[in-house]
């Protein structure tokens, strides 16, 4: 494993801990996010109990992306043998294509690398990765919802949105 793959799960491992760690901040804050979205764009006709469907979705969405940064698990998404059809699912899954945003997350973490690498050298640039460009796929959900609004992207734009605002 070079060292720019490292860095990435070091950068995975920090998210994974931060997320967990404010899980119910998430929770609260998609919430609020929610309800602000809802209002802002026009999306008519909730009631309370479309409201909680959409929110249980949130909190769905939050626990699968805290599970997504695991590091126990994340060499099943993100190994070699397995990326490129973990990349081919989700492109054919998510209704935006984050693979630039990716490609410049590596970048990015291959030129941090500092060498010989130790747990110390490791958490400081993992955190200015998280500085920097956030938790991926972040980024690309805000911009691609924010060019073309839709109530199906909505939960997965709220927990976006929330996410960036605890973590930074």
């Amino acid at each position: 494993m070079n060292e720019g793959k490292v860095l990435l799960h070091a950068y995975y491992e920090v998210l994974h801990e931060a997320l967990q760690a404010k899980r119910g901040a998430l929770v609260a804050k998609a919430a609020k996010l929610l309800s602000a979205e809802i209002a802002k764009r026009g999306f008519g006709g909730f009631n309370a109990e479309k409201f909680a469907a959409y929110h249980d979705a949130c909190v769905a969405f939050i626990d699968e992306r805290i599970e997504t940064y695991n590091p126990i698990g994340i060499q099943y998404t993100f190994d070699r043998p397995t990326a490129h059809k973990a990349l081919t699912l989700e492109l054919q899954l998510n209704w935006y294509d984050s693979r630039a945003e990716f490609e410049a997350l590596v970048e990015a973490a291959r030129s941090k690398v500092q060498t010989p690498l130790t747990d110390e050298k490791l958490r400081e640039p993992a955190c200015e990765l998280i500085e920097e460009f956030g938790a991926y796929p972040d980024n690309t959900i805000i911009s691609t919802f924010e060019a073309e609004p839709a109530l199906g992207k909505l939960p997965d734009y709220v927990v976006a949105r929330a996410i960036e605002e605890i973590i930074r």
